[in-house]
């Protein structure tokens, strides 16, 4: 029984003892030094985005044409531009087809909601993703 008491007293003191150990200190913090380049490089692409320029990033276009005749790539533009002007248009070609595709979105669930009110005008539309021009 005098053993189990002991321990039990030596239990205490170490629980006292690491209590009392507990003091404010500091922290020191280890990081990459990458990691401040990133945060500049991100802080100078805001201040660029702010000033006017454009950042490409990854994106969605809706496809609004895609065939062989010239003319025609550039007739569905110009019906386009009346429609939507607010929205960019990009003529593409990739031999044999001119393709006409529109919009920059950032989701494709965005493109997928503009195409639904492209309904009524086109027939035949396809969502791309590709790098898109934010403004």
């Amino acid at each position: 029984m005098c053993w189990k008491n002991f321990i039990g007293f030596l239990f205490l003191i170490g629980c006292i003892h690491s209590v009392s150990a507990q003091e404010r200190g500091t922290v020191q913090v280890t990081k990459d030094p990458q990691i401040d380049s990133l945060i500049a490089k991100r802080l100078a692409l805001s201040k660029d985005n702010r000033s006017g320029s454009n950042i490409e990033v990854s994106g969605f276009r809706v496809q609004i044409f895609s065939g062989l005749e010239r003319r025609q790539a550039y007739a569905e533009q110009a019906k386009f531009k009346v429609r939507f002007p607010v929205y960019k248009i990009y003529i593409s070609y990739v031999q044999p087809n001119y393709r006409v595709r529109v919009g920059d979105f950032r989701t494709r669930l965005e493109a997928e909601k503009f195409m639904n009110e492209l309904k009524r005008y086109y027939s035949s539309m396809f969502i791309f993703s590709e790098m898109i021009i934010l403004q």
